[in-house]
């Protein structure tokens, strides 16, 4: 097995795991839901979960990773992984080129200033994306489980739960990183659901959540007036709530509401 070497990129907004156990404990999270036989992961670094992946032939792993410094580390130490290290930027690509036809489970330790881009690129890509392994900042992983009434509940949590099961797996403390960070971190498990498809137009839902979130403290019929709706065809009582009472279910039916209406 390599050894590896943490160096900090602060510039990248990574923190580097530097414990083997929490390493182990993240990669023993992949479930690999029936047919992932792709475990891609994000930000490798120095291979501290890499080491651990490559362990297990149930699986193919890949890496994806931007810093030049961390290529060429993972080339020499890890050679049979070279031919699927992907020296590129995560956010820019089209998962179904690099993997086209083959169902997909992401793992890694996501940085903190591209987390909530990364599960939007998840989102993208949900059809061909059955699982998700992250350990990113804990106050976000609370923010993705999050059950509708919270304060913390948002555009993020309505759209990843519309299509993954969540679950927030442990809190992983700072000195455990190098550089620690200021922050706790957390691990969480997505887990594709049943909804292949939201009883209502996709491109619609994802507009009228992220309006019904954009003034948060409005009611509804306040928030999503910048959709051209009438007085009229805001006149049920779900206008009446703001947008972090509302589930899934509910953001479906008000997503129909404000189609037929426009």
């Amino acid at each position: 097995m390599a050894q590896y070497t943490v160096r900090p990129k602060k510039h990248l907004g990574q923190h580097f795991l530097a414990d083997p156990n929490i390493a182990r404990r993240i990669v023993a999270s992949l479930r690999l839901p029936e047919g992932v036989g792709e475990v891609l992961e994000i930000g490798p670094g120095m291979g501290v979960l890499t080491q651990y992946l490559l362990e297990n032939q149930a699986y193919q792993t890949s890496v994806v990773e931007i810093d030049t410094e961390s290529v060429a580390y993972l080339t020499e130490h890890y050679p049979t992984l070279a031919p699927r290290i992907y020296a590129t930027d995560f956010l820019r690509q089209d998962l179904g080129q690099m993997f086209p036809g083959a169902p997909l489970a992401i793992i890694g330790n996501f940085p903190y200033n591209i987390s909530t881009q990364i599960f939007f690129q998840v989102l993208e890509h949900r059809q061909q994306v059955r699982e998700v392994v992250g350990m990113l900042q804990k106050e976000v992983a609370q923010r993705l489980a999050e059950p509708p009434g919270s304060k913390t509940y948002g555009i993020l949590s309505v759209l990843l739960q519309a299509y993954y099961d969540i679950e927030y797996l442990f809190t992983v403390p700072p000195h455990v990183f190098v550089p620690p960070p200021k922050v706790e971190s957390a691990v969480v498990r997505l887990t594709r659901n049943q909804t292949e498809q939201l009883d209502c137009d996709e491109k619609m839902f994802f507009r009228v959540v992220k309006q019904a979130f954009s003034t948060r403290r409005k009611t509804l019929r306040n928030a999503l007036k910048p959709l051209g709706l009438s007085s009229e065809a805001m006149a049920g009582e779900i206008f009446d709530k703001r947008a972090e009472q509302l589930g899934v279910e509910e953001f479906v039916l008000l997503t129909n509401l404000v189609a037929a209406a426009n």
